[in-house]
């Protein structure tokens, strides 16, 4: 498949519209007003920020902007109405500016077509490369790219590599004017103009100190939620991982640590995930070959200093199924 597209059929089921284990309420009162809550706090804490001490002000926006995403990450999968165009408005208004949220509903729906899982080429959230894309990184990308398989990488180069990667390739799209990106592109940068009149103008917050201090370390955070989450392994299910007992940015990431519930069934709302999780927890552990981590700081304890994994795929490319098989599953 193309990276970044997805067959209607393919968008409803991965989104939750065809398939789910009971009918869904047309409107998640739980999550709009979370939604609301957030956009209300970051607006008060943007607000406040010259007559709050910036040892509270700049990590709790900071939060916010994570939880932003979180709830970005609620939208793309169908939350938290039936109706994809008002999920999408609500959506719409990037915090963080960096991400235009269409291209990243796009490459997420992508990522969720789960055979394609950790492919250097088809899974756009993949981490892994293959041998001939390796070969041609210079000396110091490849640096960087093995300082990023440890935590402590990720967390601090891994904003800048990411968003630096990804404007580059959007930029490259850009040039060869690929369907519905430069519209996507307009669309995202008129949205970001109220952002930062609001920061910049009504708040009187330096732009950079905005982006340096809140948006990059609010990236930072989210790429804790997202490094151990998939490893390269042959049966599908084995890639992907659970972070249990995270209590506190468990809920920050609307429960998506429980990566491998998250993975079965992306249609069930944030905060039915814990009960069905301790409903389910024996079968999915069984099922993704016991890639659990007991809390964040597991994972920290074992990959703070140390490489999650080797940069180049194992296999190069993750095997394309014969059409018979995927018909007969």
């Amino acid at each position: 498949m193309r990276p970044y597209e997805l067959t209607a059929a393919e968008r409803r089921v991965r989104t939750g519209r065809t398939v789910a284990s009971r009918p869904r309420a047309a409107v998640e009162i739980p999550t709009l007003l979370l939604i609301l809550a957030t956009y209300a706090a970051w607006l008060v804490m943007t607000f406040e920020y010259g007559r709050w001490p910036p040892w509270v002000a700049v990590p709790v926006t900071a939060v916010l902007l994570t939880l932003h995403g979180s709830l970005q990450h609620e939208m793309v999968h169908g939350h938290p109405t039936r109706w994809r165009h008002i999920n999408r408005l609500l959506a719409l208004v990037p915090l963080s500016l960096w991400l235009p949220y269409r291209r990243y509903e796009q490459s997420h729906l992508a990522h969720h077509v789960d055979e394609r899982l950790t492919d250097p080429i088809d899974d756009p959230e993949s981490y892994y490369w293959t041998a001939s894309d390796w070969a041609r990184l210079s000396r110091v990308s490849r640096a960087l790219v093995r300082t990023q398989q440890t935590l402590a990488g990720r967390i601090t180069l891994g904003p800048f590599w990411t968003i630096y990667r990804f404007v580059l390739a959007e930029w490259r799209l850009v040039r060869r004017k690929a369907r519905g990106v430069r519209g996507v592109w307009i669309e995202h940068l008129l949205w970001c103009v109220p952002v930062i009149l609001w920061v910049s103008i009504v708040c009187r917050i330096p732009l950079w100190v905005y982006l340096g201090t809140m948006a990059i370390p609010g990236l930072s955070l989210t790429l804790v939620r997202s490094f151990a989450e998939h490893r390269a392994r042959p049966p599908v299910r084995y890639r992907v991982a659970i972070v249990e007992g995270s209590w506190i940015l468990g809920p920050l990431y609307l429960f998506n640590n429980l990566h491998a519930l998250h993975h079965e069934a992306p249609w069930i709302p944030w905060y039915e995930y814990p009960a069905r999780y301790r409903l389910h927890r024996e079968r999915l552990i069984r099922e993704n070959g016991a890639l659990l981590y007991r809390t964040y700081f597991d994972v920290a304890r074992r990959f703070l200093f140390r490489a999650h994994d080797a940069p180049v795929h194992p296999t190069n490319r993750v095997p394309i199924e014969p059409t018979e098989t995927r018909n007969a599953a």
